[in-house]
């Protein structure tokens, strides 16, 4: 096994794998046989000691020279949010990386601000040759991202996009090519995301890990198998929109109550600040927390009982699988 902060035996001189751990990521480790190795996560692939992307095209076709290290397709929020933790976590130098957004008044955004804050970064309007790449568009934009990508000789993609299954991607992208599907959240906006992530066929354990350590610079990141990427996306990709409606409900119900809006809201944001990091620091389940602060004829048993009554825990539940079964229609098409 290689690890993260293991020296490299047998592969190019002077090597580590050189990627620091992404915030709050686990300690990340690669196999390593004797026909194949990884010269880090963001490298080409090796297959008999040549490059998947090279070893693929010998004798066919023309290689294409590789331009960058990542090419992200899709210069949006959660594009720029992903580059922006990548560097931040120093998985890959600036320098390394080219952002592909087809609208120019958002390229001018991207190089007025995620550029200039990164000196070397590239904004462009047509994809480069690398040696891997995240597709970041919305779910229509991505078969022209992939059929985009396909001459470019690049050896894995990892996709953020939501509702588009892998065998389509893989047929776009071509055979040869590693996909990875990803269903991230909105918090990666602020580093503090939650996605899973699912192999597709070419994929193996360097491209997960690969794909794991370019999700884990904004956020905790799972495995799961594709079938279960519509449960994570009624859960996990939507439940910021449940926990969103929450908070309104609470600041609209102190406003009720007597308290300046203001007021009612810091209080109400801090409220579900302070009871998710409890719940993710404890170490205790949500049941043992709640009875904690739940005394016998109290106000916190009032104001569950008036919760239980209007069975929002229900709603909850029916709120999942909604999302969830809209997810499956979505990915048919």
């Amino acid at each position: 096994m290689i690890c993260n902060n293991e020296p490299l035996s047998g592969g190019p001189p002077g090597g580590r794998l050189g990627l620091p751990a992404a915030r709050g990521a686990r300690r990340l480790c690669l196999a390593r046989g004797s026909a194949r190795w990884s010269a880090g996560f963001l490298g080409p692939r090796l297959v008999d000691g040549v490059p998947r992307a090279v070893s693929a095209g010998l004798g066919r076709r023309k290689v294409p020279v590789v331009a960058a290290k990542l090419v992200v397709i899709g210069g949006g929020r959660m594009g720029e949010a992903l580059v922006g933790g990548m560097l931040a976590a120093g998985l890959v130098e600036s320098s390394e990386i080219v952002v592909v957004e087809a609208v120019a008044a958002r390229r001018e955004v991207l190089s007025a601000g995620l550029a200039r804050r990164h000196p070397g970064l590239r904004i462009a309007e047509q994809p480069v040759a690398a040696e891997g790449a995240v597709i970041a568009v919305k779910p229509g934009d991505v078969e022209t991202a992939c059929r985009g990508l396909r001459p470019l000789g690049i050896a894995r993609v990892l996709s953020i996009a939501a509702g588009v299954p892998i065998a389509a991607m893989e047929t776009w992208l071509g055979p040869q090519v590693a996909v990875v599907r990803a269903m991230p959240n909105t918090p990666a906006l602020v580093g503090a995301g939650a996605a899973a992530i699912s192999p597709g066929a070419q994929a193996g354990e360097q491209d997960l890990a690969w794909a794991e350590a370019l999700l884990q610079a904004v956020g905790l990141v799972v495995r799961v198998p594709e079938g279960l990427l519509d449960a994570v996306t009624g859960l996990s990709g939507s439940g910021p929109g449940y926990v969103f409606l929450v908070a309104e409900a609470l600041i609209e119900a102190g406003v009720l109550a007597g308290l300046p809006r203001p007021v009612s809201q810091a209080l109400a944001i801090q409220t579900l600040l302070g009871s998710a990091r409890l719940l993710a620091e404890s170490g205790e389940s949500p049941e043992s927390l709640r009875a904690g602060v739940t005394s016998p004829g109290g106000t916190t048993a009032a104001g569950l009982r008036a919760l239980e009554s209007a069975a929002v825990r229900s709603a909850f539940l029916d709120a999942v699988m909604a999302a969830t079964e809209r997810s499956r229609r979505l990915g048919r098409g």
